[in-house]
C-alpha cells in the first residue's frame, strides 16, 4: 500500500511500533519524473520507505512529497467515497491487538466481525488513515507480534458489478467470499457508516506465484458502494503523492504480457518505467493503470532487492524463474536489515 505523508521517517517509526513493518526493502530520495500524468505534468522530488513486516503480508511504501507541501482532501472522505478509503492489516489475534493499540488511535469501540464471520476492528494513524486489523490464519513467520502485513484494501466503487469485472479479470480476484445489500453494524464507527451499501469481499481463487508469494500470502479486495449518496473522489484535484492512500501495489512477472491484457481489456497503461528503475538500494519495472473510478494499481516487477545491505549481498531476480518463490530462509534474512 503507498501511503503520502507529511513526514516520512516520523511515519515509519509509528508504523514500526504499530504494524511491526520494520524491514525496509528500500529507503531513497530522489526525483519522481515518470508519474508526470499525475503530478501535474511537472516532476517533484520525493523521499520513500518500501517496508515490510515478516510474519506475511504486504508492505507499507511511505511517501513524502519534499519540492512541495503535500496536500489534503478539502472534504473529509467517508466510507463509499471513491478509491482506497481503508488499508486491511491482518493479524493472528484480533482481540490482543485490540487491547494494544492506543484509545487515541481506536475507531472502533470494540471488536466486531465481518458479514463472512471475521473478527475486525479499525483504527486511524496520527495522519488520519484509516486500518482494518484483521483475523487471519495464513502466516510466512512465527507470530510475535498481533499485526502482520497488508492484508488488502477496501475501496470505494461507483458501480460495483463494473468493478468485480475489473478485478476479477485484471487482478485475479475471482472469487466472492461475501456480498449484500443494507446497513451493517461492522460499519457504524466510520464516517457516512450508517448509510446503505452494496458491499462485496473478494478473494483469488489460485495461489500466488513469484518469488515473494510465501511472503506476501493472500489478500483480500472489499469494494464498497454508497447506495444513500454519491461518493466523491478522495484524490479529487489532488496529485498522486499527496496525503491518503495514493496506490495499491501487485508483485508481477512478465510485465509486457500483463501490458497486452490491461490492453486488451480496456485498461492501458498510463504510466510505464519502459525497463529497469534504480531506487536506490533496489530496481524494479514499475506501471501504472486505473480502475473503473480511477484508483491507482501499480505493478511491479522485480530486478534487484538487499538481502544484506552492510556486506553487498543483493539478489539479482532476472537471473532466476520468475515463477518459483524464493527459498524460505533468504526472505527471512531480509530481518538482517531490521530497523529497532
Amino acid at each position: 500500500m503507498g501511503i503520502g505523508i507529511p513526514n516520512v521517517h516520523e511515519a515509519w517509526t509509528w508504523y514500526r511500533e504499530n504494524f511491526g513493518m520494520d524491514v525496509p526493502v528500500f529507503e531513497e530520495a530522489a526525483t519522481a519524473d515518470l508519474m508526470l500524468p499525475y503530478t501535474g505534468g511537472k516532476p517533484h522530488d520525493r523521499h520513500a520507505i518500501l517496508a515490510l513486516n515478516l510474519q506475511g503480508g504486504g508492505g507499507f511504501e511511505i511517501w513524502q512529497y519534499t519540492s512541495r507541501t503535500p496536500q489534503p482532501s478539502d472534504f473529509k472522505a467517508s466510507l463509499g467515497d471513491l478509491g482506497l478509503y481503508i488499508c486491511k492489516i491482518k493479524s493472528p489475534n484480533v482481540a490482543k491487538a485490540f487491547q494494544e493499540f492506543d484509545a487515541e488511535f481506536k475507531i472502533s469501540s470494540q471488536v466486531e466481525s465481518t458479514p463472512n464471520g471475521l473478527k475486525h476492528f479499525f483504527v486511524n494513524d496520527p495522519y488520519g488513515n484509516i486500518f482494518q486489523v484483521i483475523e487471519s490464519d495464513e502466516w510466512f513467520n512465527n507470530k510475535s507480534k498481533n499485526t502482520g502485513g497488508v492484508y488488502g484494501a477496501v475501496i470505494g466503487v461507483s458501480d460495483i458489478e463494473k468493478s468485480k469485472k475489473f478485478y476479477a479479470e485484471i487482478l485475479g480476484y475471482d472469487t466472492v467470499l461475501w456480498e449484500g445489500e443494507g446497513k451493517f453494524e461492522d460499519f457504524g464507527s466510520l464516517d457516512n457508516g450508517g448509510d446503505t451499501f452494496k458491499r462485496c469481499i473478494l478473494k483469488h481463487s489460485k495461489p500466488r506465484e513469484g518469488g515473494f508469494s510465501q511472503l506476501l500470502g493472500e489478500t483480500q479486495i472489499e469494494l464498497v458502494q454508497n447506495t444513500t449518496t454519491t461518493g466523491q473522489k478522495i484524490f479529487k484535484d489532488r496529485f498522486w503523492g499527496d496525503l491518503g492512500f495514493i496506490h495499491l501495489c501487485f508483485d508481477i512477472n512478465n510485465m509486457k504480457a500483463l501490458q497486452a491484457e490491461c490492453e486488451a481489456f480496456g485498461h492501458p497503461f498510463t504510466v510505464d518505467s519502459a525497463n529497469s528503475f534504480d531506487m536506490g538500494e533496489a530496481a524494479g519495472h514499475f506501471s501504472y493503470i486505473e480502475d473503473p473510478d480511477g484508483t491507482l494499481i501499480e505493478f511491479v516487477e522485480t530486478h534487484k532487492i538487499p538481502i544484506f545491505k552492510k556486506i553487498g549481498w543483493y539478489l539479482d531476480l532476472t537471473k532466476r524463474d520468475a515463477g518459483k518463490p524464493l527459498p524460505k530462509w533468504m526472505l527471512k534474512s531480509l530481518s538482517l536489515n531490521r530497523k529497532k
